[in-house]
């Protein structure tokens, strides 16, 4: 039964991964490049907000950006980023602002951008295009499987 206990327990709080780390150096996204003389440069992203991290739960840190791109798409990029590793890590859009009490996050209006693709990086998360970002006050990283905020960055939608 204590086997049983154990196993369980492992599987649910899997504590490996605080020891485990993981980079990924994504390119900011761009319009596509035209190769033709005389034509301007492409148009780069739009900044429609910008944040900087604060740790909660776990070490969180860099900077938090929504993009609009030139052919209308947004993206959230995570730059400079840094926070642990854990059980079923999320990044998500919230309308609760960042900081304080790590349990709000899920309380209210979120958009769900997936799971994260790494500890450490540059990083790029869609925004789906039927989202509506008014009202969202912070990027939260959240463990699903705990229901807590790693860290969050407060934005100004």
């Amino acid at each position: 039964m204590a086997t049983v206990a154990l196993v369980v327990a492992l599987w649910a709080f899997q504590p490996w991964k605080l020891f485990t780390r993981s980079t990924v150096d994504e390119a900011l996204p761009a319009a596509p490049v035209v190769a033709q003389v005389g034509t301007p440069p492409p148009a780069q992203p739009k900044a429609l907000a910008e944040g900087r991290f604060v740790s909660q739960e776990h070490e969180t840190g860099g900077t938090a950006r929504v993009l609009e791109l030139p052919g209308g798409e947004r993206v959230l990029r995570l730059e400079g980023f840094s926070t642990s590793d854990g059980p079923d890590v999320h990044v998500w859009l919230s309308q609760a602002t960042a900081g304080g009490e790590w349990g709000k996050y899920d309380d209210g209006k979120v958009v769900k951008l997936g799971k994260i693709k790494a500890t450490d990086g540059n990083q790029n998360y869609p925004i789906p295009p039927d989202a509506d970002l008014a009202g969202l006050r912070s990027v939260v990283i959240w463990c699903d499987r705990f229901n807590v905020a790693f860290g969050s960055a407060a934005l100004d939608l």
